[in-house]
């Protein structure tokens, strides 16, 4: 199977978590439950509850556990920042050391058992949290940070004592951040600032920087929670208090692994239900990234192919470095929705204008030419020698008197556009000054999107210091791929959650009739035959050839004269894999002569292979149409994927392939054929028909509804090739294969 991963769904945790917030299991199929309300039909959750995390955020009292006042202690720094902190945020903060009489100034508790109230966060400094985690069960604490190391991060021993870790925290009844954390969840956060904010959530604590000092820049930030190893708290709860925080206009992440793909989705699902953006830096694309990752936070980094499309699947912005995630959750936090798709690029030279617009469309950007009406309007104050179709050049000098205000006002009032982009590649005052004040006064007035690219490498100019990072209206990037990138990802983002309707909410919660036949298929841990795999398919209503099974060549004769002429034969067994390299598959036999010929020849090939048969297959010939694959594969993380491309061989040449994590509808299949680079060959190439999308829509879905349904039973399975006939014929599966768990 292509990509194929075999894993165990990560999902106990999570259902007992949905179970204690009041669901109840119902009856279990073949060990999972059935008909529960909030699970799906494969016993994993479609809701996920979200955290209360305002006391670990503001608590109102804080134990610090092993805090100091030593000089020279590394306890003694974060003791301080964790003072201060405190302060902030109204917190009393009680100082917990088994020696020490006060710290700072503070009365000293010998143990957490001694605190003289029953605090919100207990925030420990030892390097083996452990015992005081076992602690920490009688004082009834609500939230506690681990910073220390040497946990999943370091190998199989570290994880081990990580699972211990975690199932005390479990035993105790509060939440962990960490272990392996840091500070960051205590900054001093920016108080004056106002507006919609980003909400940072990062694996690596020095990752998070850059989003951090956006605040020097003016851009509000809310909060800040560095998760570590997640061997509790973990990515998709911020994610999901995050999402519900008013003030909340941007979730920013950097992730190294996901602990739960399931739980992730879900995150990001709510996150797409209310509209907030989140946007993510992933590490892992490459086994070099996934390595280190992997030692860094000791989770899984999934697939890297399955990890996209999942997150596309849900509206969550990838991007790759963390200047693109400052800019792009900067854009998306304080930018309005747009009112129009089109971009206008604006510029002062018809170089620059030329090169960013073929950048913008690479881009994917839409460039609509303007009206020759406002053509005309522009040329009013651009000279008529230079073009003004889009981009707009004003040749320079009208940005320095009235015309300017003017040319930029007449490009926002077209209702084709909704995004204005003005590069500046470097200051030439007092011209570029007056057209970024030109600029900011006309980004006050309007509803549409205003984008300035500062290029200037130096950034000091009073221009770009003060006028445009002065400005909340106009968004403001320091490089042009940036710029674009942000604003196709803010776009993209207002297109998706405009027409967003959650798959959870769809999807199966109790076993389809096929389930019960698809069950007596199966052979634990065996490869199904191909004739009992597309038993399988014709469960669940997959088209497959007429064909009959046989075990000599007399009835070989008499089953070609009921499927009809030509047929193709082929030797089908158990432990057959690659039918045509063995010689094992004949294909346009007319006659019975034929027939007889072929079915010795396979039998004796068979022998000398030393190939195991359960018979040879007459199958019907298909008229010809385009070849595809769909296949069942499962991810570590997100449990079982769906996968379509381009089939027969072009699967393992091209590679061209899309995959999704169910549940899915409609929409998501229908995107993962455009997905394909080959989708023109569904279309129709060089005379030939177009294909029946629907019914290969319609094959991914029930493949979809067959991974949730035997998610324990079905390891892998690929149907390859699967016949696209043309428009309103529909599908026929050729051949299959199915691998049991």
């Amino acid at each position: 199977m292509l990509g194929s991963t075999h894993g165990t769904l990560t999902t106990d945790s999570r259902r007992a978590r949905v179970i204690a917030c009041g669901e109840q299991p119902g009856p279990a199929v073949h060990g999972r439950p059935a008909d529960v309300d909030g699970m799906d039909v494969s016993g994993r959750p479609l809701y996920a509850d979200v955290p209360d995390l305002e006391r670990f955020f503001r608590p109102e009292s804080v134990a610090v556990v092993g805090a100091s006042d030593a000089e020279g202690r590394p306890n003694t720094g974060i003791t301080r920042q964790l003072l201060a902190w405190s302060k902030r945020v109204g917190a009393r903060l009680h100082p917990v050391h088994p020696t020490r009489a006060a710290v700072f100034g503070i009365p000293c508790v010998a143990s957490v058992t001694d605190l003289p109230e029953q605090v919100d966060l207990a925030v420990l400094l030892v390097s083996d949290p452990l015992p005081v985690i076992e602690q920490l069960a009688e004082t009834k604490v609500k939230f506690a940070v681990a910073f220390a190391s040497g946990f999943a991060e370091t190998g199989e021993e570290g994880a081990a004592a990580q699972a211990g870790l975690a199932a005390a925290v479990e035993r105790a009844g509060l939440r962990l951040l960490g272990p392996n954390t840091n500070l960051n969840a205590f900054e001093e956060f920016r108080e004056d600032l106002d507006g919609p904010a980003i909400a940072l959530i990062t694996q690596s604590g020095h990752q998070g920087r850059p989003v951090f000092s956006l605040q020097e820049l003016g851009v509000r930030l809310s909060h800040w929670a560095p998760t570590g190893n997640e061997a509790d708290l973990e990515t998709a709860d911020f994610i999901s208090y995050f999402a519900e925080r008013p003030e909340t206009g941007a979730i920013a992440c950097y992730v190294e692994g996901l602990k739960d793909g399931r739980a992730f989705l879900l995150a990001a699902d709510r996150a797409a239900r209310r509209k907030v953006p989140v946007v993510a830096v992933k590490v892992g694309r490459t086994e070099t990234g996934a390595r280190t990752a992997a030692s860094h936070t000791g989770k899984l980094t999934g697939a890297d192919d399955v990890v996209d499309a999942a997150m596309r699947q849900y509206g969550v912005i990838r991007v790759d470095a963390l200047d693109e995630l400052q800019d792009t959750a900067t854009l998306l936090a304080r930018a309005k929705p747009p009112v129009a798709n089109g971009v206008a690029v604006y510029a002062i030279s018809g170089g620059t204008g030329a090169h960013v617009a073929d950048l913008a469309t690479a881009a994917g950007l839409a460039l609509p030419p303007l009206s020759a009406a406002k053509q005309a309007e522009l040329h009013q104050w651009i000279p008529e020698f230079l073009s003004v179709a889009n981009p707009i050049d004003n040749g320079g000098h009208p940005v320095g008197d009235h015309r300017g205000r003017r040319i930029i006002d007449a490009i926002l009032a077209d209702p084709s556009v909704g995004v204005l982009i003005c590069p500046i590649t470097g200051p030439f005052p007092p011209l570029s000054d007056r057209l970024v004040e030109d600029l900011v006064a006309a980004a006050e007035e309007t509803d549409k999107l205003v984008c300035v690219v500062w290029g200037s490498p130096v950034g000091t100019e009073p221009a770009y210091r003060e006028v445009l990072l002065g400005s909340r209206r106009v968004a403001t990037f320091r490089t042009v791929p940036n710029c674009l990138a942000a604003v196709r990802a803010y776009l993209d983002h207002h297109r998706f959650t405009s027409d967003y309707r959650s798959p959870f909410d769809q999807a199966p919660r109790t076993p389809s009739p096929s389930f019960r036949k698809a069950r007596e298929l199966m052979r634990p841990g065996q490869q199904l035959s191909e004739h009992a795999a597309k038993q399988l398919l014709r469960a669940y209503g997959i088209r497959v050839p007429r064909e009959q099974l046989v075990t000599s060549a007399a009835g070989a004769v008499r089953a070609a004269s009921l499927v009809g002429y030509p047929v193709v034969m082929k030797a089908s067994g158990a432990d057959i894999a690659h039918k045509t390299e063995l010689g094992l598959v004949k294909i346009g036999l007319t006659s019975a002569s034929q027939v007889r010929d072929a079915y010795r020849e396979l039998t004796d090939i068979a022998r000398y292979e030393d190939v195991a048969l359960d018979g040879v297959l007459v199958c019907q010939m298909v008229a010809q149409g385009v070849e595809m694959v769909v296949g069942v594969s499962h991810d570590d993380l997100f449990g079982p994927t769906v996968t379509v491309g381009l089939g027969g061989v072009l699967v393992e040449v091209l590679h061209d392939t899309a995959v999704r994590v169910p549940p899915f509808g409609e929409t998501q299949a229908r995107d993962m054929l455009t997905d394909l680079r080959g989708r023109a060959l569904l279309d129709g190439v060089r005379g030939r028909p177009p294909a029946d999308l629907d019914a290969l829509v319609e094959v991914i879905l029930r493949v979809q509804r067959m991974s949730l349904e035997l998610v324990d039973d079905i390891a892998e399975l690929d149907i390859n090739p699967l016949i696209v006939l043309p428009r309103g014929q529909g599908a026929v599966a050729l051949d299959a294969l199915a691998v049991c768990r």
